[in-house]
């Protein structure tokens, strides 16, 4: 899957120059060359040209300003625990450099060890300095169930050169692009697919909604998504995230960077940034979990590379819905469910942002989704029902399609579930 960056002009405050990252499992991604010293304040100053002066002063202070506990380690400290960055602990390569495991002491109680994964920048890699400083900014004051927790940091200088890394809590279950893909040997069980929906949501939902400052991921997508030794999901790799627009903006201006297929077309086109490009993202994700295939996958014959372009003609049939199932599905016991999830995805996926949910609205059909298939009875809320309705009515007009409900089962779903034509980023 490629990524991307792309550049509408010359914008006050982005640099002129980009390279490509290499080596990356999800392919090249492309970042700003010029890091600028110590890096990005992941600040709100980026915003439209024809903002005011006044507005830039209100805007909240950088993150990189506020306080965080994130432990400071010394490079001998994290040459030791990983037998001097030794391959036979490495658990990873990519863009960034290599990423290692190991077992530091706890805080709390020094007698325990806790795991951790170690990922150290490489000197030749693109990524850079940058990124790593949105890193540390934003998970060092961030805290979240499901978000990855940064343990600490290093920056040092010493033979090598300069000397850049992140600890983070180990995640042994590995990603969720990983156990999508057909190498998988232990395929997601429909059940812990709504979970991972229900986890990630979650995630989006603090980031956007639950603290004093907003932050858009800008770069969701399931190689994104961890999985915990007990199968939770932790949103991680915050390095492309920014700060929401600031009171009275509607959105922030940046040169276009994430991953094809996941990126919001208003994005693309315009390079206006809103939590609503993260809302996009979640519904082509939703959409991996229910056909298990990649957003963009060269490796398919040409009428199934781009996956909302090929679900077009199923998602918008009930009778046919079944083909676009994930093969490694038991599609009679899980067809209803996925269904339902799918009409919360067309929802995520109308081309006008402003008619797009809310992630905490997203998340509580996605929590009465899962309630529904545990067998209790769902509990949506009565005003993401009408909005649901508004905007699908708005989109498709006259092709309104009615479904069969059994008896026993709740309307919610055939009150929502009015397919729409998707539109490809």
């Amino acid at each position: 899957m490629k990524c991307f960056i792309f550049q509408y002009g010359e914008k006050k405050g982005e640099p002129k120059g980009f390279q490509p990252i290499s080596g990356r499992s999800d392919s090249s991604k492309y970042v700003e060359a010029d890091v600028r010293g110590s890096g990005p304040e992941l600040n709100s100053q980026e915003v439209s040209d024809n903002c005011s002066n006044e507005s830039l002063r209100r805007s909240p202070p950088s993150l990189s300003q506020r306080p965080s506990n994130l432990r400071v380690f010394t490079v001998s400290e994290l040459k030791s625990v990983t037998k001097n960055f030794s391959r036979s602990v490495m658990i990873g390569e990519g863009g960034f450099g290599c990423v290692y495991q190991a077992s530091i002491k706890s805080l709390e109680d020094p007698s325990q060890k806790i795991e951790v994964a170690i990922k150290q920048l490489s000197k030749r890699g693109m990524q850079g300095h940058r990124e790593w400083v949105t890193e540390v900014n934003v998970l060092g004051i961030v805290e979240h169930l499901n978000l990855v927790k940064l343990v600490g940091y290093c920056a040092e200088d010493d033979e090598r050169g300069i000397q850049r890394l992140l600890i983070y809590e180990y995640m042994p279950n590995r990603s969720v692009e990983h156990h999508l893909s057909h190498r998988s040997v232990t395929p997601l069980s429909w059940d812990r697919r709504l979970k991972i929906a229900q986890d990630a949501a979650r995630g989006l939902t603090y980031l956007h909604e639950e603290m004093d400052f907003q932050i858009i991921f800008r770069d969701f997508k399931s190689s994104n998504i961890l999985l915990d030794e007990q199968w939770n999901a932790k949103l991680s790799d915050f390095g492309l995230a920014r700060l929401g627009p600031s009171d009275g903006l509607t959105h922030v201006s940046t040169t276009v960077v994430g991953t094809l297929g996941y990126a919001a077309p208003e994005y693309l086109q315009t390079g206006r940034l809103t939590s609503k490009n993260d809302v996009w993202s979640y519904g082509v994700f939703l959409f991996e979990l229910i056909t298990g295939r990649r957003p963009l996958d060269r490796n398919r014959p040409r009428g199934e590379q781009k996956l909302l372009e090929w679900i077009k003609p199923y998602s918008a049939d009930a009778k046919k819905f079944e083909l676009i199932l994930d093969p490694r599905l038991d599609k009679k016991q899980v067809v209803k469910s996925a269904q339902r999830l799918a009409a919360i995805a067309n929802w995520c996926l109308v081309k006008n942002p402003k008619s797009r949910p809310k992630m905490s609205e997203i998340l509580e059909m996605v929590n009465g989704l899962v309630e529904s298939s545990s067998g209790a009875s769902p509990q949506l809320p009565l005003k993401s029902l009408a909005k649901l309705e508004a905007s699908q009515d708005t989109e498709i007009k006259n092709k309104k399609r009615t479904m069969d409900q059994k008896p026993g089962e709740s309307n919610w779903f055939v009150r929502i579930w009015r397919p729409k034509l998707l539109r490809s980023a």
